[in-house]
């Protein structure tokens, strides 16, 4: 039996005997399984590929190893080669890619982001890319549920809720903070959670975080434990910590933003290797700290010992003043946001997920420090932590899954109450400034971004090639009245189309306002079909590649009941009616709310 008739019957015996809502909570479990699975896999091959690079130095003075100079662009090298010549597609921009494919793509992304995030981030991020792995892992997880859901040919909305549990399993197996990973779909992924997705959603964490733990004990990204308890007279300087993650935030946007623009507008790959390759290089040689992503420095930081971020770095010397070794810690907050764009823009592979922590870590140690300067006693470690949920607040705007991350990953809620202090007072600030985070920018910019507006996001959905109407008989301009005659004799619609030679749009004849001369034979070769048609205005037709906003909005707007829809040429290519546009849309709403 091959695999395409076990499927089959595999197909049918499930569709006998489990409904889709149970089956989907049994592949809730298998999917949080894989997306556990591959945060391991990656992080131990990023960890194990690190070890061996590490263990070939070339040292020059200062006991700098010179190699950092050229790993960086032998890591981007290698990944545009694996892409190019290995995938042979586009991998996307990691979350961007999973919120693209969830508003335009039906839930349904390549099978090769199973495993093409995996092995291009591993050889990004090990060879020195200051990038983070959560943003892949969260891909590749995502691309896990979706492909299970299009295997066992699961309803739309259905692949769409498994690719959630996808990338819900995924941050939850790398920081073991099963909340967290649902707030992340909820937040970033911008999920309208009901119930019936509530649920598989804890399930994939929950498990996922559950054989992460299995396999790695307490070796997950931060386990740390609270040494001082938080006091109620420290809230004024947690909102001032506020108020720097927020500044920080707005740099990091605006920075990544700006380089990422310089780097697309390079339209040659080798020079966009060769320039994000060598300052790449230059950046990390210069300030080691900046090589991958940094966790073990931040970790070292959240202990209290700032020494590793400032190890055989030029910016600053170890036995340096306590006012310099601050002014060096604000240097490698500006330079990593740099860098992050720098390997991204330049054809590396990872997300800003990692670098948003490691940069909040840092704000937070500095906004403490400072203050402790001046006289104060804070504890450095907090500020530490709940600077990562603030700077993760404002990035990525959201501010829920980072207050519940940090809670998760120091065991309890001891810092419940700052945690949600700053990260407030950041994502409040950091609004009006940047309206969108680092992921949805783009995809809003384009029309491609589903937000929690459910009518928006049913529109966003839906596919307007689906809901065109191609029945209307089609005349000719030149043709006469006669010919007119014929068309309607054939025609079970009222309106008819008017097209040159070329099938470009011209105009419509409704059959109203001929109905006068229909009967009038003599009239037949007096008038022509040029006459008796009329121009439509912008406002009466849709463009294929507008949005279903875009479609609904003119038809509230000018009250029609049919709107032309033609191509970027003015090709005629059908009408879309104002009854079955809706009437589609009621059905959509109904099958995605379904309990």
């Amino acid at each position: 039996m091959n695999a395409a008739n076990l499927r089959k019957k595999m197909h049918i015996w499930r569709l006998r005997h489990i409904s889709e809502r149970y089956f989907v909570l049994i592949l809730s479990v298998l999917v949080g399984a894989g997306a556990g699975l591959a945060a391991v896999i990656l992080k131990t091959l990023v960890r194990k590929t690190y070890v061996l690079l590490m263990q070939i130095r070339l040292d020059v003075f200062g006991g700098a190893n010179i190699l950092l100079l050229i790993f960086p662009a032998i890591g981007i090298i290698l990944t545009v080669l694996f892409l190019k010549y290995i995938v042979r597609n586009k991998i996307g921009h990691g979350i961007p890619n999973v919120l693209y494919a969830i508003s335009r793509g039906g839930g349904k992304m390549p099978r090769h982001n199973m495993y093409s995030s995996i092995v291009a981030s591993t050889i990004t991020v090990a060879f020195g890319g200051s990038v983070g792995l959560e943003a892949p892992i969260a891909t590749t997880g995502s691309a896990i549920g979706s492909n299970i859901g299009q295997w066992f040919h699961l309803k739309h909305k259905n692949i769409i809720l498994l690719l959630g549990c996808g990338a819900a399993g995924a941050i939850a197996g790398i920081f073991k903070a099963p909340i967290a990973g649902i707030l992340f779909v909820l937040e970033i992924l911008m999920f309208d959670i009901s119930m019936t997705a509530a649920i598989p959603l804890l399930i994939s964490s929950i498990t996922a975080s559950t054989l992460a733990y299995f396999l790695m004990g307490t070796d997950v990204q931060f386990a740390f434990q609270i040494q001082d308890a938080f006091q109620i007279s420290q809230i004024p300087f947690f909102m001032v910590l506020g108020l720097f993650c927020a500044m920080v935030s707005v740099y990091f946007l605006r920075v990544n933003q700006k380089i990422e623009s310089s780097f697309a507008r390079i339209n040659r790959q080798w020079v966009k290797i060769l320039v994000g390759g060598t300052l790449l290089g230059i950046l990390i040689f210069l300030c080691p700290p900046l090589f991958g992503e940094g966790y073990s420095q931040l970790n070292d930081l959240l202990h209290g010992d700032p020494n590793s971020f400032i190890t055989n770095s030029f910016l600053i010397s170890s036995n340096a003043s306590p006012w310099i070794m601050l002014l060096g810690l604000f240097g490698i907050i500006a330079l990593k946001a740099v860098a992050t764009s720098v390997t991204i823009g330049s054809g590396g592979v990872g997300g800003t997920f990692g670098p948003s922590l490691v940069i909040g870590g840092l704000s937070g140690f500095f906004v403490a420090a400072l203050l402790n300067q001046m006289g104060l006693q804070l504890p450095l470690a907090n500020f530490a932590l709940v600077g990562m949920a603030g700077v993760m607040a404002g990035v990525m705007h959201a501010p829920l899954m980072a207050t519940f991350l940090i809670a998760e990953i120091t065991g309890g809620y001891g810092l419940f109450a700052p945690l949600l202090v700053t990260t407030t007072i950041t994502y409040i600030c950091v609004r009006p400034f940047e309206h969108h985070s680092i992921y949805t920018r783009k995809l809003a910019k384009h029309g491609d971004l589903l937000t929690h507006n459910k009518d928006k996001s049913a529109w966003q959905l839906m596919d307007m090639q689906k809901l065109i109407e191609t029945n209307f008989v089609i005349v000719r301009s030149g043709d006469k009245l006669r010919d007119l005659i014929t068309a309607i004799e054939s025609s079970k619609r009222n309106i008819f189309p008017v097209l040159d030679e070329n099938d470009k749009f011209l105009g419509v004849i409704v059959l109203d306002d001929v109905r006068k001369i229909i009967f009038k034979p003599e009239l037949y070769d007096k008038y022509s079909v040029d006459e008796l048609m009329y121009p439509l205005s912008e406002g009466d037709c849709v463009r294929i590649t507008d949005s279903m906003s875009d479609v609904v909005n003119k038809f509230k707007i000018g009250q029609r009941y049919n709107l032309v829809v033609i191509d970027n040429e003015n090709n005629y290519i059908g009408f879309l009616s104002r009854a079955n546009t809706f009437s589609a849309y009621r059905q959509f709403v109904s099958e995605f709310s379904d309990e």
